[in-house]
């Protein structure tokens, strides 16, 4: 069901002038240092709009961008009550052997009881390759368990042209693999869903484990303002990759770099590509986050109607200097059957910028709705008579 939203009273600071367009030629350029690089997306996570693509949904060889979605399976574990972060693991004799000093590296020995802290510092600032296989052997029981819960969370997060093979992006003969288009939706998951998270583990420089200074080659935390994450890669296969964000004034940017020949060309693109999206484009405020967007229709539930609301700050992309006009379709399969729980994704806002591809941005039920009782249903029967 598609439901047209207007501009109205919650939005009135956002609406633009009748019939206003972009000016000719007014889509930002995009900068000059992807030139070089084959696969690249901007996407501002308030709008769902894309700003710059080139072969985003190409498979590609991620290396150790791989980590993000272990350190995602982790939060996700965490949230659920069924992971302490102060839980101590300890290493198989047999990976000490395969994983010591291979990469990068925390060097951890059958000595060592590091946490599961411990272990998530180490996989998001130093993309150690041991901490990555200690943390799903010791939790899963095997990688392969593990990747099992990266491919499972892959499924339910949309990825659908993504596949783990592995808990680090080691090597393995292409079973591991990637699109850009994908990596935006499990950073768009990790920064919201999982914020406090999110931030103890990413966008730190240095981290200390024993006495030893773990370093980032993140190339844009403590360059770009604003930038906090997420995590570079590379192996000779690869490339040198970079899933990258930065957040200004409620704007949340996602980017991605595939293939990049150079680490230079990598991080000069990086730091390019973030600072073209926030001062090439400005926004238009719509919703507050939490704030109702529409009301749906419900069937068989206590209620008839469940308010759709968005769990960010929702506004419309525009290219700086320009009034275009902004539409706005809210979708959901409907009328939506109870029971709903509070939170559920729903639905989803469409935002067309006239001239520009649409973005869309994930709606969740507001409230719960129970399932009717016999008043319910006797009420809800008698009102959809006269309806």
């Amino acid at each position: 069901m598609a439901l047209a939203l207007a501009l109205g009273a919650t939005a009135a600071a956002a609406a633009p002038a009748p019939g206003a367009r972009p000016a000719s030629g007014s889509v930002p350029v995009p900068p000059a240092q992807l030139a070089s690089i084959p696969v690249s997306i901007l996407v501002d996570l308030g709008s769902g709009q894309v700003l710059e693509q080139r072969h985003p949904d190409t498979p590609f060889l991620p290396a150790s961008v791989t980590k993000v979605m272990t350190a995602y399976v982790a939060f996700e574990e965490i949230g659920a009550g069924r992971l302490s972060l102060d839980r101590t693991f300890s290493e198989r004799p047999e990976t000490e052997r395969e994983w010591f000093a291979k990469g990068t590296n925390m060097y951890l020995t059958t000595k060592d009881r590091p946490t599961a802290r411990d272990l998530l510092h180490g996989i998001m600032t130093a993309s150690a390759n041991d901490a990555a296989v200690v943390l799903a052997e010791g939790y899963a029981g095997s990688v392969e368990g593990w990747t099992a819960k990266m491919n499972d969370a892959a499924r339910r997060l949309g990825m659908s042209r993504s596949h783990y093979n592995t808990p680090n992006g080691w090597m393995d003969e292409g079973h591991t693999y990637v699109t850009a288009s994908d990596l935006v939706k499990l950073a768009d998951a990790m920064t919201t869903r999982y914020p406090d998270l999110y931030r103890e583990f990413s966008g730190h420089k240095r981290w200390m484990w024993r006495d030893v200074a773990m370093r980032s080659h993140d190339p844009t935390v403590g360059v770009v303002p604003g930038a906090d994450g997420i995590k570079t890669g590379y192996t000779r296969e690869a490339g040198y990759n970079f899933l990258g964000t930065a957040e200004r004034g409620g704007r949340r940017l996602v980017m991605v770099l595939a293939g990049s020949p150079l680490p230079k060309v990598r991080d000069e693109a990086a730091r390019a590509l973030l600072e073209w999206g926030f001062s090439a484009w400005d926004t238009q405020h719509l919703f507050d986050q939490g704030q109702t967007v529409a009301q749906a229709r419900v069937q068989g539930g206590d209620a008839r109607h469940l308010p759709l609301v968005a769990n960010r700050e929702v506004h419309a992309t525009i290219p700086r200097g320009t009034d275009p006009k902004v539409t706005l379709t809210v979708r959901y399969r409907g009328p939506i059957a109870a029971p709903i729980r509070k939170g559920e994704q729903v639905g989803e806002l469409e935002i067309r910028v006239d001239g520009l591809a649409p973005g869309r941005v994930p709606l969740y039920a507001g409230r719960d709705v129970g399932p009717a009782g016999p008043l319910d249903r006797l009420v809800n029967g008698f009102l959809g008579f006269f309806a």
